[in-house]
Formats: C-alpha cells, sequence, structure tokens
C-alpha cells in the first residue's frame, strides 16, 4: 500500500505501520499505515497532491500531547511535519518584539526564548508540552493566559487548494480552546506574536512558580494528554469528578489521578479503550450527580 509514493518523497520521511504510541504523549495508539514527516514546503505540496489525487484518508499531528490513538491504529497517512519546521525569528515592533516560530518549534522552547529576551506574555506557556503549531489550533492556555493573548497572526498551508495564506488575528475566531483551524482543515505552518519588554528576572520567576504549581498539582510523572476534559461554565472539572467520588477510579492501566482528578492518566499499560472507558464513566458519573456534561479536552483519532 503506498508504494507509488516512493518515488515521490525521499525515503527518510516515510515510516511505514510506524507505532502511533511514539507520537503521542499518552503513549497510546496502534500502527498507522503511514507516517509522512515533510521536511520542506516543496515536499507538503508534493504529498497533498498525492492525497487528493488518490483519496486518501489522513490525519495531520503535531507533538502528540493532546491526542488519543485508537488501538487499532490508523488506516491511513498520518501527517506530521518534520525538524525543518522548528525555529524562532525575532524582530523589533512599536512597544515590543515580534516572535515568529514555526509550528513545529515546541511551545515551552518559544517560552525560554522569550524569557532569555525580556519579553513578557508567554510565561504561562512554558509548561505546556504541545508544539506552537498545535498551541495555536487549540488556543492553549493556562494560568490565566492563553494564545489568543499574544499572537498576531499566522501561517497556513490550505492542503486542497495546495497554497499558502496568511490569517490575521480576527480570522482565528478564538475562543475556549478553540480557533478556525479545527474548522477549516488549513495546516498551520508558523505563527507570530507580539510580546512587551518585561523585567527578566521577573519573567523567569512566574515561569519557575507556574512550573512548580504544575509540579506539584498535576500528574506529569505518568503519560496524559494533560487535561482530559474542558472546564465547564461555572465549574472546574476536578472538582466535579473529585465531589463525585472519583479519584483513582480506573479501569485496566487507565486512572482517574489522585494528584489532579482532571487528569486521566496512563499508568503502564492502558488501551485506548480503557480510557475510553474511564472517560465515559466519569462523564455519566458527574452528570448523575451534578447535572454538569464534561466535554473532552482530548482529540480521540478514530482508526
Amino acid at each position: 500500500m503506498y508504494n507509488d509514493i516512493k518515488n515521490l518523497l525521499p525515503d527518510n520521511i516515510l515510516f511505514f505501520d510506524e507505532p502511533l504510541k511514539k507520537h503521542s504523549t499518552f503513549r497510546i495508539g496502534g500502527s498507522a499505515d503511514l507516517l509522512v514527516a515533510p521536511q520542506t514546503e516543496e515536499q507538503l505540496e508534493v504529498l497533498f497532491k498525492y492525497i487528493n489525487d488518490n483519496a486518501v484518508r489522513y490525519v495531520v499531528i503535531g507533538n502528540g500531547s493532546n491526542l488519543l490513538f485508537r488501538d487499532e491504529g490508523f488506516r491511513g497517512i498520518v501527517v506530521k511535519l518534520g525538524s525543518e519546521f522548528s525555529g524562532i525569528s525575532a524582530s523589533e515592533c512599536a512597544g515590543g518584539m515580534l516572535l515568529s516560530a514555526k509550528a513545529g518549534t515546541l511551545l515551552s522552547k518559544l517560552a525560554f526564548f522569550a524569557a532569555e529576551n525580556s519579553l513578557t506574555g508567554l510565561e504561562f506557556a512554558a509548561g505546556i508540552p504541545g508544539n506552537v503549531g498545535g498551541a495555536v489550533l487549540m488556543n492553549a492556555g493556562a494560568y490565566d493566559g492563553e494564545i489568543a493573548f499574544v499572537l498576531k497572526e499566522s501561517r497556513f498551508f490550505d492542503t486542497k487548494n495546495l497554497c499558502f495564506g496568511i490569517k490575521t488575528y480576527d480570522e482565528h475566531d478564538f475562543s475556549y480552546r478553540h480557533s478556525s483551524y479545527q474548522d477549516d482543515g488549513l495546516i498551520i505552518l508558523s505563527a507570530t506574536f507580539i510580546l512587551k519588554t518585561g523585567d527578566k528576572e521577573e519573567i523567569f520567576s512566574k515561569i519557575k512558580d507556574l512550573n512548580n504549581r504544575r509540579t506539584s498539582k498535576q500528574p506529569l510523572e505518568f503519560p496524559s494528554a494533560g487535561s482530559t476534559f474542558k472546564r465547564p461554565e461555572g465549574y472546574f472539572a476536578g472538582k466535579l469528578i473529585e465531589d463525585s467520588g472519583l479519584k483513582g477510579y480506573c479501569k485496566g492501566g487507565a486512572m482517574v489521578s489522585e494528584k489532579h482528578c482532571g487528569f486521566v492518566i496512563n499508568t503502564g499499560d492502558a488501551t485506548c479503550e480503557d480510557v475510553l472507558c474511564v472517560i465515559k464513566y466519569v462523564q455519566d458519573t458527574v452528570f448523575e450527580k451534578f447535572g454538569v456534561n464534561l466535554e473532552t479536552e482530548v482529540k480521540i483519532i478514530e482508526a
């Protein structure tokens, strides 16, 4: 299957029968038929011409920090931007600096780059495990900060028309854990952020404080996809789950974290089905006790 793609793209970016647990912070998932890691925009164009011409099923992933792959893997092509789609550049602007980061750049790396250059606004992002592309896609946030507060614009690839473009701030249609990229299927290639000049020591002090809070309150020692559920309006998901008596509830290798009930964790050998069973039980129990619907923040990739 897909043998003809070998004539179009170099072998070193093609990974057949690739285990998807290697590409998810949950460390769960079967194998993909093919994972392609384009290193150039030209390779991206060639790949999607092939996908379009052959009506191939595909999914685009980033760092895999908010994904859950099925145990059966993925029947189709998984697209993951290669290492060349990573990097940061800076330029001056009125009142501060513009930081441009390629989509594959780790968000934490961008936050620390900003701090080293005495730029404030990304402190909240220093402990978020995703990359820049995923962060813009999801309007990632933590501790009263979010991408929407600092983004200027982003550059994208249109997979259908095989062309490139730029989204202005308003075109992102940001809301809680949402951007227009979730609806239009465009691939984020880079993003530009507006940051203000601040005191370097104060910036690093804030990062240290936030990361200490994360370490003390979140089960970072276990594989997970971060917060499993979106914050319901007027409530906190973790408190609702704890008040429902579900701390430590488990099914197979999946468990509601005893450290933070908003996290479903992989204790070592969890399957996707284990995680989904825990999620469903938590949702049903919380709704029965409090009448609140918990929506998942983690994205389930169907086989």
